[in-house]
């Protein structure tokens, strides 16, 4: 069997009386890139932050890199690079001084070479002097990458790393990504976009604290059992409100000229899709569907675990 750098089951954590985060089981074996998908507000980070020992679970048990996520949290933090969501480094110091405080941070033995190192794995060494609070997206990106490295950590937990970034600095990062999967080091990273997804060994879909759907992209897509059509034509924009409260229909989304209908039930779905076939300024056509559509679908189907407190 694989080893598995992160195992968890039933991990859970409750805020105000919603459960953030019910009941999830994730496994990533070592070496993997997974691709940790969800909307907003879905659990994403908080499940990341609870892999990372910076929250304890309310309940669940497992292990990050064979430690104890609840006993050995302490541990787990040593031998993780966590990169949060906003950049969490020092705007007024240079590129060179912010890694040399992570370095002293973890008391690496060899400080110098440590952040010499970081530096040239990233491409940073002609802008080591140049101060944090002035770089561009994607170079505080590669900044804030280099500090989780500088360490040597076995597994990377990144959560939305790119957002905000240039389609280039996202391919550099991704790129980046690749190479430390190739040496074995282990990657969790949430991410909105789908083609960033589709660059992930496997996926896990979270939506309102509940795991829906993990797998590789063909076998999340194949497990769907989703129908879509692609309908094209003009006018077709005008058609989108009534099709999305049309029963068996889960999912409408414009797609470029194109807009696709979704669901499960096929007979259902060619019922709502009747009117539009009998106009002949429109093509409705069957497609395959694609990462987009099964995760919009997805989302359309969970329920919500926002909780309105009764009022005394």
């Amino acid at each position: 069997m694989t080893a598995l750098a992160i195992d968890v089951r039933a991990l859970s954590k409750h805020y105000g009386g919603r459960a953030v985060v019910d009941q999830v089981n994730l496994q990533v074996a070592k070496g993997r890139i997974c691709g940790f998908l969800g909307p907003n507000g879905s659990g994403k980070t908080t499940t990341i932050r609870m892999l990372c020992g910076l929250l304890t679970p309310d309940a669940g048990q497992g292990t990050c890199l064979g430690l104890d996520i609840i006993k050995d949290a302490a541990a787990i933090k040593r031998q993780v690079g966590y990169m949060t969501q906003k950049f969490g480094l020092y705007d007024d110091l240079s590129i060179r001084e912010n890694l040399d405080f992570i370095a002293r941070l973890f008391e690496l033995p060899r400080r110098r070479q440590a952040v010499d190192m970081a530096l040239e794995r990233l491409g940073l060494q002609a802008r080591q002097g140049q101060l944090a609070g002035a770089l561009s997206g994607g170079w505080k990106q590669r900044l804030a990458l280099a500090a989780c490295l500088i360490h040597e950590p076995k597994l990377l937990l990144l959560d939305e790393p790119t957002a905000g970034v240039d389609p280039k600095a996202r391919r550099d990062f991704w790129d980046q990504i690749h190479l430390l999967a190739a040496q074995g080091i282990t990657v969790l990273v949430s991410t909105h976009y789908m083609d960033e997804a589709e660059r992930c060994h496997e996926l896990v879909y979270i939506a309102y604290g509940k795991l829906l759907a993990r797998g590789t992209e063909r076998e999340i897509i194949d497990g769907s059992g989703l129908k879509v059509w692609s309908v094209t034509g003009q006018g077709v924009g005008a058609l989108l409100a009534p099709l999305k409260t049309a029963p068996g229909v889960l999912s409408v989304a414009a797609f470029g000229n194109a807009v696709h209908v979704a669901g499960l039930d096929a007979a259902l779905l060619a019922q709502a899709l009747a009117p539009l076939r009998a106009n002949s300024a429109l093509l409705v056509s069957p497609v395959a569907p694609n990462l987009e559509d099964v995760f919009v679908s997805l989302i359309a189907n969970a329920q919500d675990n926002f909780v309105v407190e009764a009022k005394p």
